[in-house]
């Protein structure tokens, strides 16, 4: 999935126009502690996530000889990282550097993961593959949730524990796309709009409850979502008739999923999707979503809080100078969140802020610099026992990727 050539020459203007930094802004934390990755050689796509049994886990790929392309994942145990253990392998895979694989675990120990695979030797022909493993059991092989059959994109997966033995997941579908190349306006030469669907999985493999969530959304951002006090919330990046492509999120209610409702009228209209989708988290019935927007040419990153499962206030803006997306976001408590994004204002690096719902706010702070290449990811964040951990690719032209990390006390 590609930007079109408008978003490649607002990317290069953004990147262009550097300012000098701001005053006030801090430039290291000595509350940061860089910690070993055990990623190994040519490693890239970080992933961080807490289990709901409580523990870390990180997934991360490595690039091989002859096309071979490795999935593994660590548990930090007793403050260290435990020994990387294979999750699936290939050489048919499609790597993308914005549609990583992901982990989700819940409060039994189940885990299930993703990659992308091709379908076809068409280019934009791929499909969603998801393995799984019980508890104590052996990781599956894998399973694709869309069957649709059609050679067409398929990806930006979602992945929720419902803690009842199985996973909700949620991925972008190009079933109605008819394939191609993004040579066009809408990005799928001669056929129709990119969807977002649902389905959940057991630790048997038996996919059910699946469902068109919205028939047309932007093609290639980021999905997220959140497991609330009272149900699964998906969010994504949609996308209007007028090309309008703001937030949106729907929730499921009753055993039914809502009508898709919009986060925020930012009005960003834009012609080409931005491979920028937005990060949500929650904690009881607080609900926590940040994103990235550049409507009339500002571009943005905001966050909004939601204290009854939905209905979102007024967004906080985090940074409006140069930021370039790709953000994140995790809870502190149910009024506090940390929000982390790449920002272009001088050296591209990778920041983050503690925000209230109140709006107010710490000044932002630099994790680490960065490259505003494609090649250096989207920076990865979580929270355990009241320490943040940070994941993130570092990119070199001539050393390659490789991942770093570290935690906040």
């Amino acid at each position: 999935m590609k930007t079109t050539l408008i978003t490649f020459i607002l990317s290069i203007i953004w990147t262009a126009c550097s300012a000098p930094q701001r005053e006030n802004e801090s430039t290291s934390n000595e509350s940061v502690s860089f910690i070993e990755s055990p990623a190994g050689e040519n490693a890239s796509l970080p992933y961080l996530v807490t289990g709901e049994d409580g523990n870390l886990y990180f997934s991360w790929v490595e690039k091989k000889d002859s096309n071979w392309v490795e999935l593994k994942y660590s548990i930090m145990k007793d403050d260290s990282w435990s020994e990387p253990q294979l999750i699936a392998k290939g050489n048919d895979w499609f790597v993308n550097w914005a549609d990583y694989p992901m982990l989700a675990v819940d409060k039994d120990g189940n885990m299930i993961s993703n990659f992308l695979a091709k379908s076809t030797s068409g280019t934009y022909s791929y499909d969603v593959n998801i393995v799984y493993k019980p508890a104590d059991g052996e990781w599956s092989d894998p399973i694709i949730p869309h069957k649709d059959g059609t050679p067409t994109e398929h990806g930006f997966v979602t992945m929720l524990p419902k803690n009842d033995g199985r996973f909700l997941l949620s991925w972008l579908d190009g079933r109605n796309t008819g394939g191609g190349d993004h040579g066009s306006e809408d990005g799928h030469v001669g056929g129709g709009a990119m969807t977002i669907r649902t389905a959940a999985l057991d630790m048997q493999g038996n996919l059910t409850e699946e469902a068109e969530l919205d028939n047309r959304v932007c093609d290639c951002c980021q999905t997220g979502g959140a497991m609330t006090a009272s149900g699964p919330v998906i969010a994504y990046r949609d996308r209007s008739e007028e090309e309008i492509r703001d937030i949106s999120f729907v929730k499921l209610v009753n055993q039914k999923w809502s009508e898709p409702q919009t986060v925020n009228t930012d009005n960003w209209e834009i012609a080409g999707c931005p491979v920028n989708g937005p990060r949500m988290t929650s904690s009881g019935s607080t609900i926590a979503i940040a994103w990235f927007s550049a409507a009339e040419g500002n571009p943005k990153v905001n966050i909004a809080f939601s204290d009854d499962d939905g209905s979102f206030k007024e967004p906080i803006i985090v940074d409006d100078t140069k930021p370039l997306g790709r953000v994140d976001i995790i809870l502190l408590d149910e009024e506090t969140a940390v929000v982390s994004w790449l920002d272009n204002e001088g050296t591209p690096a990778i920041k983050y802020k503690t925000i209230k719902s109140d709006g107010t706010s710490t000044e932002p702070m630099i994790l680490s610099e960065t490259s505003d290449s494609r090649g250096s990811g989207f920076p990865q964040m979580t929270i355990v026992d009241g320490t943040t951990y940070f994941a993130w690719t570092s990119y070199d032209k001539e050393k390659g990727t490789e991942v770093k990390m570290a935690k906040l006390f």
